[in-house]
């Protein structure tokens, strides 16, 4: 049964009534963060039931030792893991004695949770009778500053309703924090020491084996009615933690009020030894500006990215939360600062897939961040890949590829190979093909090619040479086969010939081979330094181009489709329809045995291929191979769903565009995979913005220009996006009786409307006060 107590509206994430069942799954949907730190949506006071605590830093990470049951040659040594950090957002808080627990507590009336995306901010409220019948109600706001990125501020309020109390806060440090997902229960963390000055406490510590210096920190202001109160706190210093206790006489329907202020500096950015001095400074400026300051620039800074990124939806709640839900997490975990930083799968909201970089980024996050920020940031994602260009060479070599062959990893953090399942590490290379893509997709939208010459080019022949080496040449079909692959539809292992993956070898190897002409004549000076690095040959770029020519697909005559992988066919093909709900998920139900034999395809496949070379087949083709596969499909990845509400909505099946357009939207919020609880899909939240700016909006780049077909579900009244396209701002309004275009920002531009050229001048946007 999915969840369903998320409240709809168009502008917050809101729960009410306090349900321990659901407080795992709340934890991740109210997760925040700031692009350089992130937190699960813990409580701030105690609470000892079922909960998965969670703060993470971006970028600090630890290698955890694989664990399998039988080691292959070629396996990583470890599986990277995003860190738990020293956790800075407790705050004890103690009413005459006793503890306030919501799991211990009598009871727990109006409780509510807001997640407040249009400004920023986590907010809850709730009151609760003790065990020792004292009733208060509790109000706190947090958030992570987008403008102080290493710090984050809480105001947490007790107010006494039935009697006066004595209340307590013990804000604190806590470093004795364990990752949930640990292979062998490692220790991830060093603590090496624990100070306090003037009511400003620090934690200091480092990670095993990676060696990241952080310092965690924390200071506290108190009010009393809304009347700043000095108090000299009791200090407690033990092995892991550090704790004040502030006490104060409260009358009844009086407030105690504490704002606490907490962060991470981080030895990525300073040097180890000035952490701490970094951290007094970095509390000064917040404590300098207050909550209240604090809290206000931080709604001014999300109205600055919403200016850009928001899609309005009219008529339709569901879908408006949905889609700000997706853009509003997407800029919790990426906001482009920092080079060596990506996009891991699961953000700041929990620990699987270890927080690393999957082909995510590429396929599906690049396009949303060229559309809604300046191009740098896509190109900033580009050249992460390019920094690692050394390691997929590496990579490659660990396999027997020579010749400087690169495989980028399936999934990494520094650039080497960490993904610890032989289906995926040694097969599911289909992953190579995305990083070329993005370098094409990035040229075709921005039309900056300098990247291609100054880095990508390095990285396409890389990529090229090894799709030239893992080809086969086939004496009984006189092609080139790829044999022993895993394409994007993981309920396959080891299968030959996955048609995806043999359209992308070639694919790269010809794009390649197009640049490498195109630099030597245009950019000599590049390929000159190029080739000095990578030893080209005529004859190694013929052997090239014969596989790429040669490739062999398989292809059913009887059907008119290319078949998945060989032996697709073999199976025995009950369609989704007609399998049981009782037994969905697949993956949660059924054996890996059972699922590999069966036809059911977790994600896009061969439609990934048609999504992304899509001008290469006609229309009637994408149909015929859309109905073909769509009926098999299960849509137990996150990726899956926004890919095929894009392909309806191009074939004009908008009734079915819209079904999937919700399941991407609502996947965490309404929970379809029944696993929000381990955190949410950021990587695949992308994907439900193409579903309505690529999908319903039908944007494209055809002949160098920016193409739109749009269309409306019919639920919807209307819908408005923008579109950054070489450096022009675009404002696309579609209504269900038309569609209207606008220049806010840049000069004329000429689009393509259903295949008419328009041409559009500058008219600013008009805004009312």
């Amino acid at each position: 049964m999915n969840l369903d107590y998320i409240k709809p509206n168009n502008w917050s994430i809101i729960e009410e009534g306090f349900e321990p069942s659901h407080v795992e799954a709340s934890e991740s949907i109210f997760s925040i963060g700031n692009g350089a730190m992130g937190q699960r949506a813990n409580f701030e006071e105690q609470y000892s039931g079922a909960t998965f605590q969670g703060s993470y830093i971006a970028g600090v990470y630890y290698p955890d030792k694989t664990r399998v049951g039988w080691w292959k040659n070629g396996y990583p040594e470890y599986f990277a893991k995003v860190l738990n950090a020293p956790s800075w957002i407790g705050i004890n808080v103690i009413v005459n004695g006793e503890s306030l627990d919501l799991n211990t507590c009598k009871s727990v009336d109006d409780f509510r949770r807001e997640l407040n995306m249009k400004e920023g901010w986590l907010s809850r409220t709730f009151r609760a009778t003790l065990p020792n019948d004292i009733e208060v109600e509790v109000k706190s706001v947090r958030f992570l500053s987008l403008d102080l990125d290493e710090v984050g501020a809480i105001r947490y309020q007790v107010t006494p309703l039935n009697v006066d109390a004595e209340i307590t806060f013990q804000p604190y440090l806590d470093s004795g924090i364990m990752n949930e997902d640990s292979n062998w229960d490692d220790k991830f963390w060093d603590t090496t020491k624990i100070s306090e000055t003037n009511q400003q406490a620090f934690i200091e510590a480092k990670t095993m084996k990676t060696g990241f210096h952080t310092c965690a920190f924390m200071t506290s202001q108190l009010l009393v009615n809304g009347i700043s109160k000095d108090f000299e706190p009791e200090t407690k210093i033990e092995d892991l933690k550090i704790t004040y206790s502030y006490t104060a006489q409260i009358k009844q329907n009086e407030t105690f009020t504490i704002h606490k202020f907490g962060g991470y500096t981080v030895d990525r950015y300073y040097d180890k030894s000035k952490l701490v001095d970094t951290a007094k400074e970095v509390l000064q400026k917040a404590t300098a500006k207050g909550f209240e300051k604090m809290l206000a620039d931080q709604a001014q800074a999300w109205a600055g990215i919403w200016d850009m990124a928001d899609i309005v939806i009219e008529g339709d709640v569901k879908a408006q939360q949905g889609i700000r839900f997706n853009i509003f997490h997407l800029n919790q975990t990426y906001l482009g600062k920092d080079a060596r930083l990506n996009i891991g799968p699961k953000g700041f909201t929990g620990e699987k897939y270890g927080g690393s970089t999957y082909w995510d980024t590429e396929a599906y996050c690049i396009p949303f961040y060229m559309a809604t920020k300046d191009q740098q940031v896509a190109r900033t994602l580009l050249e992460y890949r390019y920094h690692h260009l050394d390691k997929a060479i590496e990579n490659a070599g660990k396999l027997g590829f020579t010749n400087g062959a690169a495989l980028y990893p399936m999934v990494t953090m520094n650039g080497e190979e960490c993904h610890n399942e032989w289906e995926i590490t040694f097969e599911e290379i289909h992953r190579n093909g995305a990083i070329a893509f993005a370098i094409y997709n990035y040229h075709r939208y921005t039309g900056d090619y300098s990247y291609i010459p100054e880095k990508g080019l390095e990285v396409l022949i890389g990529i090229a040479r090894f799709w030239h080496q893992r080809a086969t040449f086939s004496t009984d079909k006189d092609k080139y086969v790829i044999l022993g692959v895993t394409g994007p539809n993981e309920y396959e292992n080891n299968v030959n010939n996955n048609w995806y993956t043999n359209y992308l070898a070639k694919w790269c190897i010809e794009y390649a081979l197009e640049n490498i002409a195109k630099v030597k004549t245009n950019y000599f000076t590049d390929y000159d330094r190029i080739n000095a690095k990578v030893n080209l040959s005529e004859s190694e770029l013929e052997a090239w181009k014969a596989v790429a020519q040669n490739m062999y697909f398989p292809y059913s005559e009887k059907h008119g489709v290319y078949l998945q992988q060989d032996g697709f066919l073999d199976k025995e093909l009950i369609t989704v329809a007609d399998l049981p709900k009782s037994e969905r998920p697949i993956n949660q139900k059924w054996s890996w045995d059972r699922i590999l034999r069966s036809p059911y395809i977790k994600q896009a496949d061969t439609l990934q291929g048609f999504y992304f070379f899509e001008d290469d087949f006609t229309t009637e083709a994408l149909e015929r191979h859309f109905d073909f596969y769509e009926p098999f499909t299960v849509h137990e990845s996150s990726l899956s769903p926004c890919v095929h509400s894009i392909q309806a909505a191009k074939l004009g099946r908008m009734d079915q565009a819209y079904t999937f357009y919700l399941r991407t939207s609502r996947l965490d919020l309404d929970d379809y995979n029944h696993e929000v609880h381990e955190g949410l899909h950021i990587t695949s939240m992308a994907g439900t913005w193409m579903s309505i700016v690529e999908g319903f909006g039908g944007m494209r780049v055809k002949d160098d220009l920016l193409a739109f077909a749009p269309k409306i579900p019919k639920q919807w009244q209307g819908y408005s996006f923008k579109v950054n396209f070489r450096n022009h701002v675009l404002k696309v309004n579609v209504t269900q009786s038309n569609t209207s275009f606008q220049v806010v920002k840049g000069e004329a531009l000429d689009i393509l409307v259903n295949g008419k050229l328009t041409k559009l001048e500058y008219t600013p946007l008009t805004v009312e006060h």
